[in-house]
This record gives structure tokens, sequence and C-alpha cells, in this order.
């Protein structure tokens, strides 16, 4: 069964906070709004059902995120800076960015870039 992506990651996300399985949480949901409960009229069509916890031990949570190289290039700088390759490369060579010219390339440590770009917003603040 194929459903849209929004409610696909809302299933994931209530799968994952409850400790069920999605096969579970879905079967509760569908046995909310589908069949009869006894003693009560078809006209109610909502059931309640118990779901017992599984056993188990959740370690943590695991979160997805972009790689981020540790040395970047003159045009990975100008992104991580939203400016030009032109204005790195001035930077860079009058000095005022930490950076290392390796042969006819400018390479940069990410963390001395933001350090760098941390201490100038301090100063300037």
């Amino acid at each position: 069964m194929r459903i849209p992506q929004a409610h696909a990651q809302a299933l994931d996300r209530l799968a994952f906070e409850s400790r069920r399985p999605k096969q579970a949480v879905v079967t509760e949901l569908l046995g909310r709004y589908i069949g009869d409960p006894p003693g009560k009229p078809a006209s109610s069509r909502r059931i309640t059902i118990e779901a017992a916890p599984e056993p188990g031990t959740v370690i943590g949570r695991h979160a997805f995120r972009p790689f981020e190289p540790d040395v970047l290039t003159l045009e990975e700088v100008a992104a991580l800076l939203s400016v030009s390759v032109e204005a790195v490369r001035e930077l860079a060579e009058s000095s005022e960015l930490p950076g290392r010219r390796i042969a006819s390339e400018w390479r940069f440590a990410r963390s001395a870039v933001l350090d760098w770009l941390a201490g100038g917003a301090a100063q300037e603040g």
C-alpha cells in the first residue's frame, strides 16, 4: 500500500516514539475506525485496541545529516559563506581568511572558517 510521504513520515515517527512496529500502529488505527465493537450500534463504527508494549530496550536515536568534509575548497567555502568565489579568494590571498595554498589550489579547514566567521561577527557587533 502506498501513502503520501508526509503520512509515511508521521507513521514512522509514531511507531518510533510508541516503540511499536508500524504494522501494530496501522492495525490499531484501522481498528479504531473499522468494525463493530460489541455492545455498540453499527453506526458508532469506532473501537479501541489496547496494545501491550513490546519488551526490549531503546538504545538511542539516529539522525541522518549530510556529510560535511573537514577540508574545503574555494568553491565550498564560498557556498558555506554564501559569497562569491572571488570574494573568498581575495580574503584568502590577503591572509584575512585562514587557509593554505597547496600547489595552485586553496584549501580551508571548516572549523577555522567557522571560527573566523564567529570572531568577525563578534568584533563587528
